[in-house]
This record gives structure tokens, sequence and C-alpha cells, in this order.
């Protein structure tokens, strides 16, 4: 894995979004987490289609801290299967990953 990853999570409330992103900063557990929506989502659950509105939290994070915020994501969430996807951030300026290495030091 690589050392940096960008974790994405989405949820039905702005204000959930809100919560889910600015609890992982508190912890330490992502330096910064971005939100945008509403976007659309169509996807099938118990069988059926599904069409819902809902916001994207993007976490910048270390892969030292992913198992932590997956976790947290877990914890914190109120869906029964949470959107939890860690892509590897493969280059950044040194100055940006030096800061998010500290925001995520525990």
């Amino acid at each position: 894995m690589a050392d940096y990853l960008a974790v994405l999570t989405t949820t039905d409330a702005k204000e959930k979004a809100e919560t889910l992103a600015a609890s992982a900063v508190e912890k330490r557990l992502a330096a910064c987490a971005q939100i945008d929506g509403p976007v659309t989502s169509v996807y099938r659950w118990e069988g059926k289609i599904e069409t819902d509105a809902e916001w994207r939290v993007l976490y910048k994070t270390t892969a030292a801290r992913f198992d932590e915020l997956s976790t947290h994501i877990k914890a914190v969430h109120d869906y029964d299967t949470p959107e939890i996807i860690a892509t590897p951030i493969t280059g950044g300026s040194d100055e940006y990953l030096a800061w998010l290495d500290a925001e995520t030091s525990s």
C-alpha cells in the first residue's frame, strides 16, 4: 500500500458528512476531509435499484492510520454497509505530504 491515501465514504445528509469529517480530523485519523454533494447515487440494495442523494467525504490520511480511520467510519456511520474506498496517493508536494504526516501523528 502507498504511504498516503485518499479515503472515500458517502452518507445521506450534509450534517452527517460534517460529523464524519470533523470527528476523523479531530482524532487525527485524517489530516483533512473534504465534503461535496449532493451527488446522485444509483445502486442495487436488497434486490432493488435505488437512487438517492448523498454527500461524499474524501479524507487525506496515511496508510498507517487507515485501519483506525476505517474502524472510526464504521463506528460513526449509520449505514449497514458504509462505503470505504482507499485510493493510493502516488505523488504530492513534499510540503503537503509533510503536513499530512504531521497532522495524522498521534
